[in-house]
């Protein structure tokens, strides 16, 4: 059986929920690698909308598994409002439907408070983190003075590790003006909330080793996009963690043998949140008309997102670094009614053309987007369930899409609903 990798192929907000939900009624468990509840997913499902931040999607889905592994990075009272939220609307969750990986690192209040306070003191360009600590946390992990789950289960090694963090953050928040951390306080937290964790901790290395055995297929969840990632995304303005698809298998323990297939989330047009390059930005009508039609506004935050043309160098490039074997396009339905339709094929930096945007974050503001005109449409594409429903133009487009980024169609979404999507290679029967 194949096991499926999703990763965003631009800077998050692809419409990953959607396409991880349609995925998830083939797979038998479903796995999130990295990020924190900075992370937004809407789902769709019998006329039911879910919001999920921290949680797998499959959860929304009886009869899964879904798994929060250790390149997740969880925020412990979050985790257990949100499970709260979802079983007012029915979900059930049980330690036979979740499991939280050992070492999985904690968000403490602590990480919170040091991410607002650095983005609020900042004399220089803001990151613009979502301010709910996911950073700090990180840093804590590499900097070996986390707080894991399973460190929730021993009272002395609680402490040790909440010692050996202080000594750290109370020196830090000295430099910015706040009060030291109460240490009394974050233990008591701490052990107030450990039962409810750790009746979901589990080996997960050893659980998803044991279920591929079995022959069960395992679906992995990225969040935000690639171009957010640590090392290959629009540096400094990214996230905390590797968000590319290599990011499976250390995200959750399990050998990259295991991945079959990377499907990568690409939107039919560009957004973005925060700060940060953005070449085919639009600050116009028709960057207005997408963010209009789209409802572009983060899931999380509630930020308006910035709009912009499709920009196939980026996914071109995106593709290269997860290994993407299909893309599943989204939103296309946003698109119907424009007379052109704009691709990025290349910049312009200093009077060269580039294929690919430079590493250098000075260049990357000064590359100017080259474009391909195509015919727009003004038939509906949303709801199309097949290729015959759509316009001769929205096939060209799609077409052109999958010949500039140099990777195939696998999945084609028309509207939020699950079932208006386009199969057209299915990431699990490879």
């Amino acid at each position: 059986m194949a096991n499926v990798v999703v990763v965003g192929a631009q800077w998050g907000d692809e419409g990953k929920g959607k396409i991880v939900d349609w995925l998830s009624e083939r797979a038998d468990v479903i796995a999130r690698f990295q990020g924190g509840h900075n992370a937004g997913h809407t789902l769709v499902v019998d006329g039911t909308v879910y919001k999920l931040h921290a949680l797998p999607s499959g959860v929304v889905r009886g009869g899964k598994l879904s798994v929060i592994g250790n390149g997740v990075v969880l925020d412990p009272w979050h985790l257990v409002g949100e499970m709260a939220s979802l079983r007012e609307q029915g979900v059930t969750i049980t330690p036979e439907t979740l499991m939280i990986a050992e070492n999985t690192p904690l968000i403490l209040p602590i990480h919170g408070e040091l991410d607002r306070a650095r983005e609020s003191a900042s004399s220089v360009a803001k990151i613009g983190t979502t301010g709910r600590g996911i950073g700090p946390a990180y840093e804590d992990k590499v900097g070996r003075r986390s707080v894991r789950v399973a460190d929730l289960a021993d009272d002395a090694t609680l402490e040790a590790r909440v010692d050996r963090a202080l000594v750290h953050h109370d020196a830090l928040r000295r430099g910015l003006q706040l009060a030291p951390v109460d240490r009394s306080k974050l233990l008591s937290d701490l052990r107030s909330i450990a039962p409810e964790i750790l009746r979901f901790a589990a080996p997960v290395w050893k659980v998803l080793r044991d279920k591929r055995k079995a022959g069960r297929r395992i679906l992995f969840e990225g969040a935000q996009g690639a171009l957010l990632d640590i090392d290959f995304g629009t540096y400094p303005f990214v996230t905390s963690s590797n968000v590319i698809a290599g990011q499976a298998a250390t995200g959750t323990g399990i050998g990259p043998g295991a991945i079959d297939f990377v499907l990568g989330i690409v939107k039919a047009y560009t957004t973005r949140v925060g700060e940060g390059p953005f070449p085919t930005e639009l600050d116009d009508a028709n960057g207005r008309r997408l963010g209009e039609r789209g409802h572009e506004f983060g899931t999380t935050t509630g930020r308006k997102r910035r709009c912009g043309w499709f920009d196939a160098v980026l996914v071109r490039q995106t593709c290269a670094t997860s290994g993407v074997h299909g893309i599943s396009l989204t939103k296309l339905d946003v698109l119907d009614g424009f007379d052109v339709l704009r691709i990025c094929t290349g910049y312009e930096l200093d009077g060269r053309r580039l294929d690919y945007l430079p590493t250098a974050a000075d260049e990357q503001a000064r590359c100017n987007p080259i474009y391909e005109d195509l015919p727009g449409w003004h038939e509906s594409t949303e709801g199309a369930r097949s290729w015959a429903d759509l316009p001769a133009n929205a096939i060209k487009y799609v077409r052109r899409v999958e010949e500039l980024i140099d990777c195939p169609v696998a999945l084609l979404s028309t509207s939020p609903k699950r079932e208006d999507t386009i199969l057209v290679r299915d990431p699990f029967a490879d």
